[in-house]
């Protein structure tokens, strides 16, 4: 779900929706490895390349999520993490989700966070696993923008508490010097070797956005929705113009 939602809901809210009584045992195994041209964003070592967002694409607060055992856990009210660095326009990304088993949630509340491109486009992260919610909500979503094919969906989709991964093909949207798009973008998100969506178009910024500076580079930017959801092996490729 888009970035600033959980933010209005006061913090004993948030932990007593989104964390889960269940086993959080989730194994480090089968990541792919990066190319030699990507560039690794998260390694499994530390955070030492992302800060905490505070409203604008670079700020000093350090990132206060937990690392272990190869991955990186939200800490829910701890706030969304970006990278230090901006990328773009366009580019590849490789990244590994975890969801926790949340079965006495339903729709949005279920295990939700959200892979932002640039600060500014969310592909949606939340447990799609015999879970409904409305189509451009759920996992591979361009939020609000673009549903994700439901027949491919099912195919790719796994249950709680097994890895994901997604590889990402991003084209930002092109704009004039008044701010207003001249080319639209184009995303195509594969989960699980399955393409969920396949060379989208989309000329409009998600919810929760950090800005709206379309066409200029950004960071990566994963959500605290107060979810404990996990990454890994996070690594992005640029891509010629």
């Amino acid at each position: 779900m888009f970035g600033t939602t959980h933010l209005a809901v006061p913090a004993l809210t948030i932990l007593a929706i989104c964390i889960p009584a269940g086993p959080l045992a989730a194994d480090a195994k089968d990541s792919a490895q990066p190319p030699d041209d990507a560039k690794v964003l998260f390694a499994g070592k530390d955070l030492s390349g992302w800060v905490r967002t505070n409203g604008s694409f670079f700020g000093s607060r350090p990132a206060l999520w937990k690392v272990a055992d190869g991955y990186m856990e939200v800490v829910p009210g701890r706030g969304d993490v970006i990278t230090k660095e901006k990328f773009g326009p366009d580019f590849r990304l490789h990244v590994e989700f975890w969801l926790p088993l949340m079965a006495d949630k339903k729709g949005q509340a279920r295990a939700n966070s959200g892979v932002y491109l640039q600060g500014r486009y969310e592909i949606q992260v939340v447990d799609s696993y015999m879970n409904e919610t409305y189509a451009d909500g759920s996992v591979g979503a361009l939020y609000g923008i673009i549903a994700p094919d439901k027949e491919a969906q099912n195919k790719a989709v796994k249950p709680p508490e097994e890895w994901n991964t997604y590889d990402i093909t991003f084209r930002a949207p092109r704009a004039g010097t008044d701010g207003k798009v001249t080319d639209k973008g184009h995303v195509t998100v594969v989960l699980n070797g399955v393409t969920l969506i396949d060379d989208g178009t989309f000329d409009k910024l998600s919810g929760g956005a950090l800005d709206d500076k379309m066409g200029e580079s950004g960071p990566i930017r994963l959500q605290d929705h107060g979810c404990l959801v996990r990454f890994r092996n996070i690594w992005l490729q640029p891509l010629a113009k």
